[in-house]
């Protein structure tokens, strides 16, 4: 195919680390924009609308209405041509298009023929996906329903922003909650001397008959009770706290997610995706924050460039340390391997574009951002490869900065 068909916007870099920093779980906020594709279909009259998101390997599906799809390769998409500009993209029949006609959505069962997408803009002006609605017939739209579907894209766009500062927000009841619970435990102990105290001098001044010095006594008594059953009532809020807390994996749910996020372009390329993970660590919470990004654009990258019927592994540990834990992800395939000068180049920001096993299209940013990510999460990244063997990516976070 020739190379225009796969476009890339100028400010691509600035756009994903944008993208990345919504740190977006995109397998689990379809419910928060269902009214908006229905609404959205509903304006332009078509069976078919779609919100996507456009990372550095994949267009994610993040709400939907008239089709069950979660994502597709970005080079297979359309909207990765929306989101080139500022204006919407139409295309009349996508059967009839070059740059879209080879690709298994224009064929049963879909048959999909219009196309309409707006792009999604956030604050900083970068488009980081599209509203697009779509048809197995022929339509045109007025620009009073192009003005409609503007609206909501820009909507959606808030509601992507909301989603952000929730999470936000979360972390910082989280951190509140750790700074309660660090107070707590520091005035149990003196308050516990405090009544031990009171307890002692009150039996002596009941011998003594001291009236005046024992109403006192049994004043700071009561008080000092009162202050340590609600330090007790503090603490006890705390599993309550790390149940309800959204914003944590552990090993066992880390690898569950990967699976339901990146099995499906597994073995769409006949891919053996297998994930491993410490059993001795595998309850231990830790944040989420830019996990899904950092491993997701690897794994991508490994399906990228092992060929048909190859393997990857990753495998997810823990490492308990008495400063701080470590989380350590290795992603393993069996692709084709890079030479040390391009892993000198991945290792120094500096990675170009390079074509997958089956003709993929690179775009150069997926390794970059990774590697962005870790910086600046104080992270460490190696890389070990052999040509014609595979490639392994072992990262390591300390838990502290996330």
């Amino acid at each position: 195919m020739p190379q225009n068909n796969y476009p890339v916007p100028e400010n691509e870099m600035d756009r994903l680390v944008h993208l990345a920093e919504l740190d977006i779980d995109y397998s689990s906020i379809s419910e928060n924009f269902k009214d908006l594709t229905q609404l959205a279909a509903k304006v332009a009259d078509t069976e078919i609308s779609l919100i996507n998101l456009i990372d550095s390997y994949t267009q994610w599906t993040v709400g939907k209405h008239g089709i069950d799809l979660n994502q597709m390769t970005r080079e297979e998409s359309v909207c990765q041509h929306t989101i080139m500009s500022d204006e919407q993209f139409e295309v009349a029949d996508l059967s009839r298009d070059e740059r879209f006609n080879k690709n298994y959505y224009v064929d049963d069962p879909f048959s999909l023929r219009y196309y309409f997408g707006v792009p999604l803009k956030n604050q900083q002006g970068l488009n980081i996906g599209a509203l697009c609605v779509l048809d197995t017939k022929l339509k045109t739209l007025n620009p009073e329903k192009i003005e409609l579907l503007k609206i909501i894209a820009a909507e959606i766009v808030n509601r992507l922003k909301t989603y952000k500062a929730m999470d936000v927000l979360r972390n910082q009841i989280k951190q509140a909650n750790e700074s309660k619970k660090k107070v707590a435990h520091d005035i149990r102990g003196p308050l516990a001397g405090i009544i031990g105290l009171s307890e002692i001098i009150s039996e002596q001044g009941k011998s003594a008959d001291i009236d005046e010095v024992m109403d006192f006594i049994n004043l700071i008594h009561s008080g000092s009770k009162s202050i340590l059953d609600l330090a007790d009532e503090i603490l006890s809020d705390e599993n309550e706290t790390k149940d309800s807390n959204s914003q944590e994996f552990n090993l066992s749910s880390f690898r569950d997610k990967l699976k339901q996020l990146y099995n499906p372009q597994a073995i769409s390329k006949q891919i053996q995706l297998q994930i491993n993970i410490n059993q001795t660590t595998q309850d231990i919470l830790f944040s989420k924050n830019k996990l899904l990004q950092i491993a997701g654009n690897l794994i991508s990258n490994a399906i990228k460039f092992t060929p048909n019927k190859g393997s990857i592994v990753i495998e997810l540990d823990l490492i308990v340390k008495s400063d701080q834990n470590i989380l350590s992800i290795s992603v393993s395939d069996t692709g084709v391997g890079i030479t040390k000068g391009e892993i000198v180049q991945i290792l120094d920001g500096n990675s170009h574009t390079t074509n997958g096993t089956d003709g993929e299209k690179g775009y150069g940013f997926g390794l970059s951002l990774v590697k962005h990510l870790i910086e600046k999460l104080r992270g460490q990244l190696e890389i070990d490869s052999q040509i014609g063997l595979g490639t392994t990516f072992k990262v390591a976070l300390p838990m502290s900065n996330l």
